[in-house]
């Protein structure tokens, strides 16, 4: 017997109600920088190690902040080319180390959502108390720094509780980013009268799989960002879907990795008569506004709706 998360139901890809997404476009396109902050001497946590090495450990902290001397301004000076406001998956602590990023991000109208203080504190074996802390500080904190209210999260290094979708329901956020099982939003199953969606945010095309897991060449990256946009767009003419790339300035801000990827981006920004180019938080209110409501009658309708929300231990089997 498995634990279920019961967090969303299983609802087939073919035949839902359409979506079209403002000006008519049949796909909405965002890109989500992390900016983060990797500790050199991290807490520890029992559930997860920060290095594969002992710590401190200087080295992989040194490459991560490159990302943050060198990468983010040539990842930065790409999206302004191509016209790309980009929603930022903020490590919060980087409104204190460093805020003239912040600053730069704000210039451009940026949003940003939370990532979660450190991408070296994990959400594993936190309290309620401590997951409401992080969760209110976020908020607070970007709110201070910014002027923005984050409607957005991805937990920090892709970590959680079993309370943590319901926390963001109950604290007004609309969307997560920590599910990777569409490429629509979908309603999520969380406690009260509370509202959520997923948002498609793809492993796949995201630059920490692309580079660190699958090994890919810059070119081979590049290709995988045209073909993946080119079947979305496909697709997006019968109901509109979602294209995201993931992104860390520490790999794809490389010079080598630069050239290519500043190809794609100019391939998928160049079909603008059929694309919406914006940012998660537009697409999740649009979403909320127009389609939640008759994704949610459908789901009904179809007979795919599970009883209970959110976590259940119980679960079915597997």
């Amino acid at each position: 017997m498995h634990r279920d998360p019961n967090l969303y139901d299983f609802w087939p890809y073919q035949d839902r109600p359409k979506i079209v997404w403002p000006g008519e476009k049949k796909l909405a396109f965002w890109v989500a920088p992390n900016i983060e902050f990797y500790e050199l001497n991290p807490p520890i946590n029992p559930s997860r190690k920060p290095w594969g090495r002992p710590h401190p450990d200087v080295v992989p902290y040194s490459a991560r902040d490159w990302g943050n001397r060198v990468g983010h301004w040539r990842l930065m000076e790409a999206m302004d080319e191509c016209g790309v406001r980009g929603s930022i998956s903020l490590s919060c602590a980087m409104l204190d180390h460093h805020p003239e990023i912040i600053q730069a991000c704000v210039d451009r109208n940026w949003e940003f959502f939370s990532h979660g203080i450190y991408n070296t504190r994990y959400s594993y074996n936190m309290t309620e108390a401590q997951e409401r802390a992080v969760i209110e500080d976020s908020i607070k904190s970007v709110m201070d720094a910014t002027g923005q209210r984050i409607r957005g999260y991805l937990a920090p290094a892709l970590t959680h509780t079993e309370r943590t979708m319901d926390l963001l329901a109950e604290y007004e956020f609309w969307y997560s980013c920590d599910l990777f099982q569409d490429d629509q939003p979908q309603p999520m199953k969380v406690k009260g009268n509370n509202r959520l969606i997923s948002m498609p945010y793809s492993l796949e095309v995201n630059d920490v799989i692309t580079y660190g897991v699958y090994h890919q060449s810059p070119r081979a990256y590049a290709d995988a960002l045209m073909r993946h946009f080119d079947q979305l767009l496909e697709e997006g003419a019968e109901t509109g879907t979602v294209m995201c790339i993931p992104l860390h300035a520490y790999l794809v801000g490389h010079p080598h990795r630069m050239g290519p990827f500043r190809e794609a981006l100019r391939y998928i920004t160049s079909h603008r008569d059929d694309i919406w180019v914006t940012t998660a938080k537009e697409i999740a209110e649009f979403y909320l506004a127009n389609h939640y409501d008759q994704s949610l009658a459908d789901i009904q309708a179809r007979g795919c709706a599970r009883p209970g929300t959110g976590f259940n231990p119980a679960g079915d089997a597997a």
